[in-house]
């Protein structure tokens, strides 16, 4: 294999601030990292609405990324009010033919995460699951499959157990993009604040189907689902401060 296509092999899964640094090497390295192919697999994790536009709204993907990515400052947060203790996740996932999944999920069940991989599973799928980004997971036991020839639509509520009330997460959002390199199908939805905080606003919550490629080009197996907040929120603190602020009712 040529060292080039080496190159052209990891790119993929570097993020942007190394992307850049790589740039900086040689120009053998700049020339291939300004490919907009890369940068346009970067700007599908922040936006893949726009991604699934024929082109790009500014002259480049690299343009798109480096004018609206911005460093996130650290920031020394106070201990959370809430706990994942205190939180109980509901879960609906249906297609045109009904539900195909509907669960109450417990909030340590959920920030736990999924520690290994399915078989099979490829380095992209690996990279993404293992990545730094802060993302809940639940694995999905018995698997279920999703006709992509359907419209798959979530909805998903948070409880707090101190205080019984409820708040809405994602409602009836459709999982409209499928993101093949990372193998997941999203769905997304602004959150609901409370009026204390009137100047929050334009959040959005994520939920991805995470599957994996078995053949079959009809459907995808669905091994499990992921939630995040990362457009606002990439720790666990972080997390659970944006949901104490959600409109609880």
């Amino acid at each position: 294999m040529k060292f080039d296509e080496v190159l052209k092999a990891v790119f993929p899964y570097l993020e942007g601030e190394d992307l850049v640094s790589c740039m900086g090497v040689c120009k053998q390295w700049r020339n291939l990292a300004q490919d907009d192919f890369f940068w346009k697999c970067l700007c599908a994790k922040r936006w893949p609405s726009i991604c699934k536009q024929p082109s790009p709204p500014t002259v480049t993907y690299y343009k798109l990324y480096q004018t609206f990515y911005k460093r996130k400052q650290h920031q020394t947060l106070l201990p959370p009010r809430l706990s994942f203790d205190d939180l109980e996740f509901f879960i609906d996932i249906w297609t045109e033919d009904g539900f195909i999944f509907s669960e109450m999920v417990p909030g340590p069940i959920l920030q736990s995460g999924i520690k290994i991989p399915p078989p099979g599973a490829c380095d992209m799928l690996k990279f993404h699951l293992e990545g730094p980004e802060y993302r809940m997971k639940l694995p999905v036991d018995p698997r279920f499959t999703v006709p992509l020839s359907q419209t798959a639509s979530v909805s998903v509520l948070v409880g707090r157990k101190d205080s019984n009330r409820v708040a809405c997460i994602v409602n009836r959002s459709m999982f409209d993009y499928i993101d093949r390199t990372a193998y997941r199908a999203m769905a997304n939805d602004y959150l609901d604040f409370s009026p204390v905080y009137p100047f929050v606003s334009g959040i959005r919550a994520w939920i991805s189907l995470l599957f994996m490629e078995e053949g079959n080009e009809g459907a995808i197996d669905v091994f499990g689902i992921e939630m995040d907040f990362c457009d606002a929120a990439n720790s666990k603190e972080e997390v659970l401060w944006l949901l104490d602020m959600l409109d609880w009712k």
